[in-house]
């Protein structure tokens, strides 16, 4: 499943022509309008090379399939940032699950300990 998010695709959803610029945008996180600002001054300021690598990404591309992050949009951010940083992205994971085991580590240990207030209050609600 890690393999279809982080590939590209072509964003035919949110595409003005063929969904490359929009595609390009979805796989780095930077904001379509930018690229395609970029495309155009690319295309106006060389000499048509980049019209030529449009076509080609177009060409070769696949399509980005419907319900890639129709569910929570938060997935698209993950997945863009594990597209943009893989290290850093396994690092912040990493970070989130210590400071999930170290939360229920101190629960654990108030739980177990030899808290009377709270032996009372599970006493009270049997």
């Amino acid at each position: 499943m890690a393999g279809l998010r982080t590939k590209f695709y072509l964003d035919k959803r949110n595409a003005k022509w063929l969904g490359v610029c929009a595609g390009i945008s979805d796989y780095t996180g930077v904001d379509v309008t930018v690229i395609r600002l970029g495309f155009v001054l690319g295309t106006v300021l060389g000499s048509g090379m980049m019209l030529l690598a449009y076509w080609i990404i177009a060409w070769m591309a696949p399509k980005k399939p419907g319900d890639l992050y129709d569910r929570d949009p938060d997935q698209k951010k993950f997945w863009q940032s594990v597209r943009a940083s893989p290290r850093r992205a396994s690092r912040d994971v990493r970070a989130r699950l210590r400071d999930i085991d170290r939360r229920l580590a101190d629960v654990e240990t108030y739980v177990t300990s030899s808290n009377s207030r709270l032996a009372r209050e599970i006493e009270q609600l049997r």
